[in-house]
């Protein structure tokens, strides 16, 4: 109950400026167009406007402080990236996955101590023991997808590409083809893409829509997010899209899409500055859920003494130190004397950075079309530009 108690007050500061952070600005004012120009010209001379680039958002107290785009969508019509241009957002579309979940628990369609074998009965057994909560905070210890692909293409030879990308329902087969998995539910904590396929097919089931459709109905559409969306080859297109680039010997080529981009729970929202910016004034108001049942999205996983915890291995050096624990589709940062909620993406072509300063107010998203560039060193660079402690 403390410990609950300890993160419902930290959820409180959403909507209140530290004192400490209030004195500070108080006492070394800094006009907006001082920041904005600052920062203008330590981005610009990341991207031009013959290479991809990156869009970058800071807001205090739900007020735009500084909101642009450096680059070019692609390569070969070169329009510029701005607020309202639409990336991959990879692994931040965790974020309303979990969402997503806790508004089906909201509902009375889902609980978080349901199991993967009564919400598909004929799953294997190692699926008995294994919650709804283990795939929400990286517990469950389900064998990762990318690994069962590389088996079975050992065996039979290629079957995934760019072009032939693996669905959700395929991933589920792969899991289900399984006798075991890889330690006991809730032993120990590792990140697990996995489990949030298996939680955007969960959505599914329960609500008796798609995910895209039903993250579109209960999200998207009632926050007006409206150039926001789950891709689906055939089914929808995305607008204003940036494409994905890496950089090989001085030189950027177009790696937009790979055999695993089609997969949706685990990183397929496409979005933009603008609905982003919705997106966290939504959290900050609870206006999708009320701060009590929202307190579990930022509660840090418990595990037994000792357990093991690979948290954020593959995080960008400049977010790693921050992942102190987990909660529902976020890393979490709670002891800091800055505590924060935040998540990287980082796919084929994308990288990206979400960060959520609860004392402060404060939220900086970088939205990168280029691997080569450090989303959270950005969000770190633009965060040190107003003046707030990026350590």
């Amino acid at each position: 109950m403390r410990r609950f108690l300890g993160v419902f007050l930290i959820l409180n500061c959403f909507a209140l400026r530290s004192e400490q952070v209030e004195a500070q600005q108080n006492a070394q004012p800094k006009r907006e167009d001082e920041v904005q120009t600052k920062l203008q010209t330590e981005f610009a001379a990341l991207a031009t406007n013959d290479t991809p680039g990156f869009a970058v958002l800071l807001k205090q107290d739900r007020k735009v402080v500084f909101e642009q785009g450096f680059g070019v969508r692609d390569l070969r019509g070169k329009a510029k990236i701005d607020a309202r241009t639409n990336f991959r957002l990879a692994s931040c579309t965790k974020q309303f996955t979990a969402m997503a979940v806790m508004l089906l628990v909201h509902d009375g369609k889902l609980r978080y101590d349901e199991t993967l074998t009564q919400v598909f009965p004929g799953f294997p057994e190692y699926g008995k023991s294994t919650t709804v909560r283990n795939l929400l905070n990286h517990t469950s210890g389900l064998p990762d997808y990318e690994d069962l692909m590389d088996a079975v293409e050992k065996r039979k030879g290629p079957i995934w590409s760019p072009e032939r990308q693996i669905s959700d329902n395929e991933v589920f087969e792969l899991l289900e083809r399984e006798s075991y998995g890889k330690f006991v539910p809730g032993s120990k904590w590792e990140y697990s893409n996995s489990g949030y396929v298996l939680l955007g097919l969960i959505v599914a089931k329960r609500s008796g829509k798609s995910f895209g459709d039903f993250l579109q109905r209960r999200i998207f559409a009632p926050l007006k997010m409206e150039r926001t969306l789950v891709l689906e080859k055939g089914r929808n297109q995305v607008s204003a899209r940036a494409y994905g680039h890496s950089k090989q010997k001085g030189v950027f080529f177009e790696t937009d899409q790979s055999s695993t981009s089609a997969t949706q729970g685990d990183g397929g929202v496409y979005s933009n500055l603008e609905d982003l910016s919705k997106w966290d004034d939504a959290l900050r108001n609870h206006t999708l859920l009320g701060g009590d049942e929202f307190a579990a999205a930022v509660m840090p996983t418990e595990l037994p003494p000792g357990a093991e915890q690979k948290l954020a291995e593959d995080a960008p050096d400049s977010l790693r130190p921050k992942a102190a624990s987990y909660g529902f589709g976020w890393f979490l940062d709670l002891k800091n004397p800055r505590p924060m909620m935040w998540h990287y993406g980082d796919t084929m072509g994308f990288k990206t950075a979400i960060l959520r300063y609860f004392d402060s107010n404060v939220t900086v998203i970088v939205l990168c079309n280029r691997t080569d560039l450090d989303a959270g060193a950005l969000a770190l660079k633009a965060l040190a530009g107003h003046d707030l402690e990026s350590h």
